[in-house]
């Protein structure tokens, strides 16, 4: 068992390098260079999507898609990046012995937490799920975006592929169970105002 662990994790550091290395000499471009710290920047804490998920909270139409993110979020945050990030502990990819690109040529500041999973795949994948679920098109959006950033990731080389992969199937997850608790909280509520109304409905006043 052991020997089969050491083998699939030996192949996905094989492959992690192989696809760092190809986006390093194949698709650095300046533009690239230029536009991809902008990009990941949007992602950067889950800012953008914690904006977001505030502003749909207001009207009452989009209230339950707002709360599903934002409780998609909060999920990510205390699984993904508390405890999963500090139970794996793997090292950045600019920190190896032999990186790709050394940590002092990066694009962007070196994050200092630990690689997996991307905190920006998770966050972004979470929200666009939830997003997704309630309004298709909005969320069809949101997902290129999220796509967009994670990839950023990788060209930034902040993250190995299994890092931004692993985050973007833990956010998709994520953001159906934060919908799922959203949607059962919110009928549930429902569910007591209407017996609510039917009671009062019901009740004859008395004849004084």
């Amino acid at each position: 068992m052991q020997s089969i662990l050491l083998y699939l994790a030996d192949q996905i550091s094989s492959f992690d390098h192989s696809v760092l290395v190809a986006i390093n000499h194949s698709m650095r471009t300046p533009l690239m260079d230029s536009i991809m710290p902008w990009i990941t920047k949007l992602g950067d804490g889950g800012v953008f999507w914690i904006a977001l998920a505030l502003v749909l909270l207001i009207p009452k139409k989009t209230r339950r898609t707002g709360a599903a993110m934002a409780v998609a979020m909060l999920l990510g945050l205390i699984i993904g990046n508390g405890l999963i990030k500090n139970l794996v502990m793997r090292t950045r990819p600019f920190d190896l012995e032999h990186p790709i690109v050394t940590r002092a040529n990066l694009l962007i500041s070196p994050p200092s937490d630990y690689s997996f999973p991307s905190g920006h795949t998770l966050a972004s994948f979470e929200a666009a799920t939830a997003l997704f679920k309630d309004h298709t098109v909005y969320g069809f959006l949101a997902f290129v975006l999220a796509i967009l950033i994670a990839f950023s990731r990788l060209y930034l080389q902040v993250h190995y592929p299994s890092d931004v992969l692993g985050g973007a199937i833990l956010g998709f997850l994520l953001g159906l169970l934060g919908s799922s608790i959203v949607k059962s909280v919110a009928d549930r509520m429902e569910a007591r105002k209407e017996k609510k109304q039917s009671l009062a409905a019901n009740v004859t006043p008395k004849k004084s």
